[in-house]
């Protein structure tokens, strides 16, 4: 698996500064909560951490680690049995796939298809733990890692922290958890420390560059690639995506004003920029606003978010170029009646449309939409912003189509009879 994750080919410089503090947690067996703004880089970062070969022996003192990894993207019903049940079926991927002895892989691989018959919340939150306290007993310190842990927001609550908190007795404390969020999370506080991830520093963004230029050769002239790097400021999603547009044209945007305006209009961009807007409090949005009439941020309450996660750095500068393009407008932009449909728009409909009253599914949606991101994932919010917009469209047509949510699953298109 290691050879396609691209992270594992970044030299151990990436991210020093971050790997060494995760590490030294986890050496700890301190369990982490690694907050940062939406789509800032976390799961670049983690997949380096978790995949790169050296990690064990330059961060970890060489300890016997074994990492689970539990993306939360594969969660289909956000709730907490399916919670669990992913949980202990990663932890079983992870145990077969692993050097361990028979007897452990069986063991383990019993407990997950044991918890899959009795279909019983709490039995299988007792296989989660068995299986944990074998990897224990086998000298091992266990590392779960919850990416995009956020999507299972509305479970959340202190009987789940507590939960956490049992199996971590049961592994004798050997074992540690690490968990992914946009926010801090108020429920964990005892149990784990917060730590923020800022947007990448400028050698890190030149590293992630350097690799992916390596796997997808793209022309760019020296003073091109400083362009582009001095306009993405260390937003891995924003670099993502430009490098994505970059390949899809024939001609690179010659000066850093022609890009800027490039990557303005590039729709991934612009729905990324309305995601990290979104996803701020009415008082950061306002504080953001005001940014250039001369106030400074700190004259604003509860506003510290801003600083914590880096969207604001030194003197009041905002982390991006782009992003600070989207505030400046946003309070000039007025919502317009428009009926043309985005290139995403029409990929959505086009598709929707190809399976009329059949269920879509997340999946189905972001493999036929967003086929030259998928690798990077795809938001909750991003499906379902696309979603609303074609159906403000759809109705300033005055269609009879309708796109109709199916809980938990997706979605279908249905027409009305005229």
């Amino acid at each position: 698996m290691e050879g396609h994750i691209i992270e594992t080919r970044y030299p151990l410089t990436f991210r020093e500064e971050e790997a060494g503090r995760l590490g030294a947690l986890l050496s700890n067996r301190r369990s982490v909560v690694l907050v940062g703004m939406k789509r800032v880089g976390i799961s670049n970062f983690l997949r380096f951490f978790l995949y790169h070969k050296d990690i064990p022996q330059t961060y970890l003192k060489g300890d016997n680690h074994f990492f689970v990894p539990v993306d939360l993207n594969d969660l289909v019903e956000r709730e907490l049995f399916p919670f669990w049940v992913l949980t202990l079926k990663r932890i079983a991927d992870s145990v077969e796939a692993s050097t361990l002895p028979d007897k452990v892989k069986k063991k383990v691989s019993s407990y997950f298809l044991d918890s899959i018959q009795s279909q019983d919340l709490f039995f299988t939150i007792d296989c989660v733990r068995k299986s944990l306290s074998s990897l224990a007993e086998e000298g091992y310190l266990p590392t779960v890692f919850y990416l995009r842990f956020d999507r299972l927001e509305e479970a959340i609550s202190p009987e789940l922290f507590a939960n956490f908190q049992g199996l971590v007795d049961a592994a004798h404390g050997k074992l540690s958890f690490v968990f992914t969020s946009d926010r801090a999370l108020k429920s964990v506080s005892v149990f784990a420390d917060t730590f923020y991830i800022k947007p990448a520093k400028h050698t890190d963004t030149q590293i992630v560059f350097d690799t992916n230029i390596k796997t997808r050769p793209l022309k760019l002239g020296e003073e091109e690639t400083k362009n582009l790097l001095g306009l993405v400021d260390g937003y891995i999603q924003y670099l993502q995506f430009a490098l994505i547009s970059l390949h899809e044209v024939d001609k690179i945007p010659a000066t850093k004003d022609e890009l800027f305006e490039f990557l303005l209009k590039d729709e991934r961009i612009a729905l990324q920029s309305e995601e990290l807007w979104e996803s701020l409090t009415d008082r950061e949005q306002k504080a953001l606003l005001e940014i250039g009439s001369g106030k400074a941020i700190k004259d604003f309450p509860e506003t510290e978010y801003l600083w914590s996660t880096g969207i604001v750095g030194e003197d009041d500068k905002l982390f991006s170029s782009l992003f600070e393009e989207y505030i400046r407008t946003k309070g000039s932009r007025r919502e317009t009646v428009s009926v043309d449909l985005t290139k995403k728009e029409l990929a959505l409909l086009n598709f929707l449309e190809a399976n009329k009253d059949q269920v879509c599914e997340r999946e189905q949606i972001i493999e036929n939409v967003w086929p030259e991101a998928e690798e990077l994932g795809v938001t909750d919010w991003a499906i379902d912003r696309l979603v609303a917009r074609v159906r403000v469209k759809l109705k300033n047509q005055n269609s009879k189509k309708e796109i109709v949510t199916v809980k938990t699953r997706g979605y279908k298109l249905t027409e009305g009879k005229s």
